[in-house]
């Protein structure tokens, strides 16, 4: 019994090891594949969209594909998107800036909101 415990131990912790790699300086890093970055050059588009109650959304697209699509303000409750084409646009932009650099999901938090000035 001990003996198959030992065993199912070492397959455990050797489970994680094929993703990994051992750099010079002893950390484990991922491959350089996994760190790259599908995004940094891709084809990234904005589409500013009508939403309820004449107000605006945004469609991101990555090579022509949707890859967000926004008709409300995200992070906040409701069904209305934002009042000006200029903030849908200027939301958008922070989100494309995430997209590029890979923070994925692209989250907008309220904060962000204000800081960028698109509130009422």
């Amino acid at each position: 019994m001990k003996g198959l415990l030992a065993i199912l131990f070492i397959l455990f912790i050797f489970a994680g090891l094929p993703g990994m790699s051992i750099s010079s300086d002893g950390t484990g890093t991922k491959d350089a594949k996994q760190q790259n970055n599908p995004y940094a050059e891709a084809e990234i588009t904005i589409k500013i969209i009508p939403a309820a109650n004449k107000t605006f959304g945004y469609n991101i697209l990555v090579h022509g594909r949707p890859l967000v699509h926004q008709p409300t303000i995200p992070g906040l409750p409701g069904n209305e998107g934002f009042t000006a084409k200029e903030s849908a646009q200027t939301v958008a932009e922070f989100v494309v800036k995430k997209i590029r650099n890979n923070l994925m999901p692209p989250t907008v938090t309220i904060e962000d909101l204000n800081n960028m000035g698109v509130l009422k």
